[in-house]
């Protein structure tokens, strides 16, 4: 089950050379020893002929394989591909990662989909080498595995906080996927790192993981853009971290999220054990945290009209979104307006219709928003209208729909245009090659680099940036806050 970019040759290359550029992006079985490895094992390289490459860690569980202990492999960001792909395989991950199996089932998973069960296996197994069941279940193993290491605990929460329906089912996992008990596997998940205890005063639903990403990682520009957009009453934000509330299936999440060495560490008050998986799959698509940031600045430093941006910005990252409806009004009420008046709006529109310390839903301001809303009647029109489609079901957002049907709906809506779709592409499915010709600061960014300045012009100039246009337009962008 060869990655669909790489080559067998050129992934045995980077497992000889214990390249960690690829770690998360595929994985070694080793059918000699019944193990599958990250690329960057420091074991000694096992011959060509016993070796296979698989896309999925369940697709090595399938195989009969087990982690390697020495190098956990999952211990690791996850794969960029989910992003950069829109297929139906890519767009199921996306949901498996976000615990819709745990929480709606395989019928579940193919509902949102739009695909019955039977089809999606197929599908599934065949591109990724195992089902959404086995999927499903390598993902919770993985969470366990970063449960255990992290945190104080105790094995019966990190079972339900993963996913497991029972610790019976947890502890036949945890022995099938690491041959080890799930307090060997703590210890084992511990090497290197501190643990961080929850006191007796805490709940056992505070706690405090550290979320790796690839290097480079601009995570400075990243809290730059959240602090540059932080709307009182629901988010503090600095150079460094970021505050506030994030909805989840079992509840508000109050979480804290620092920016690290090597990532993110994110200190999050659940309202239930069971929304870890959901929170860390927001978190790191919020930081963008599984992109191949050599792969993308390699792409873009080819050309030399961005080679001084990438070599000035390395791991430039896209904010992405943990809140669909709420990125959508801020973008709607915040555009034709500067960032500081669209903060002093979203602020006051918070005190007026918020709770819980959260932006008002679709249907909070389908109801109440013509009473708090300012600006051109048309303008307030489709706010209203969007919000009452929203709240309605007319109108679905999700990180599952393919990109032409998302921009699709979102332009079928009256007062709605290309760029704000292109934008909530970027944004909330984390696209990677999304050019917003038609915005402003970026034509003025591609005249500054001596690039086409007019709309038609950098659209066609841009398709050599192709698939990572989004980053293109982060680099372009970069000349003042947006």
């Amino acid at each position: 089950m060869l990655s669909p970019t790489l080559s067998f040759d050129e992934q045995y290359r980077a497992l000889c050379s214990r390249d960690a550029r690829f770690d998360g992006q595929f994985i070694a079985g080793v059918h000699s020893t019944g193990i599958y490895c990250r690329p960057s094992c420091p074991a000694v390289a096992p011959k060509p002929r016993n070796v296979r490459f698989y896309r999925t860690a369940a697709a090595a569980h399938e195989a009969g394989l087990r982690a390697c202990k020495r190098c956990q492999p999952d211990a690791v960001p996850g794969s960029p591909e989910w992003n950069l792909n829109d297929d139906l395989a890519s767009r199921a991950m996306r949901l498996i990662a976000d615990g819709v199996v745990e929480r709606d089932g395989v019928e579940g998973l193919s509902t949102r989909l739009g695909y019955t069960s039977r089809h999606l296996t197929r599908v599934l197994t065949a591109e990724l080498g195992a089902g959404p069941l086995a999927l499903a279940r390598a993902h919770r193993a993985q969470a366990a595995r970063t449960l255990l290491g992290a945190t104080e605990l105790s094995i019966s929460d990190v079972a339900f906080a993963a996913g497991f329906s029972s610790i019976r089912q947890f502890n036949d996992t945890i022995q099938a996927v690491y041959e080890t008990t799930p307090s060997q596997l703590r210890t084992l998940a511990r090497r290197g790192a501190a643990a961080h205890p929850q006191t007796a005063h805490e709940r056992p639903s505070a706690l405090t993981l550290r979320l790796p990403t690839r290097a480079p990682f601009d995570g400075a520009g990243l809290m730059t853009f959240f602090a540059n957009h932080a709307v009182a009453g629901i988010e503090t934000a600095s150079a460094t971290s970021l505050e506030r509330a994030i909805r989840l299936p079992g509840g508000i999440a109050h979480v804290r999220l620092e920016l690290g060495d090597q990532g993110i560490t994110c200190t999050a008050q659940l309202a239930t054990i069971s929304d870890v998986a959901p929170l860390v799959a927001r978190v790191r698509r919020l930081f963008d945290l599984d992109a191949d940031s050599l792969a993308i600045d390699r792409a873009l430093s080819s050309d030399p009209a961005l080679a001084g941006s990438v070599a000035r910005v390395p791991g430039m990252r896209l904010p992405g979104s943990v809140d669909t409806e709420e990125t959508l009004f801020r973008t709607l009420i915040g555009q034709q307006i500067s960032v500081a008046a669209a903060r002093t709006v979203h602020a006051r529109i918070v005190t007026e219709l918020g709770s819980d310390g959260l932006f008002p839903s679709a249907a909070v301001l389908a109801a109440s928003g013509a009473e708090v809303l300012r600006g051109p009647k048309t303008r307030i029109a489709s706010i209203l209208g969007v919000a009452e489609a929203i709240a309605s079901g007319e109108l679905e957002l999700d990180v599952s729909t393919p990109v032409d049907e998302f921009t699709a709906k979102l332009v079928a809506m009256p007062g709605i245009g290309p760029w704000t779709a292109g934008y909530m592409a970027m944004r909330v499915l984390g696209n990677s090659d999304i050019m917003l010709s038609s915005d402003l600061v970026v034509r003025q960014g591609a005249g500054e680099l001596g690039l086409p300045a007019t709309a038609t012009a950098l659209t066609q100039y841009s398709r050599q940036w192709a698939p990572w246009r989004s980053y293109a337009c982060m680099h372009l962008w970069r000349s003042r806050p947006f």
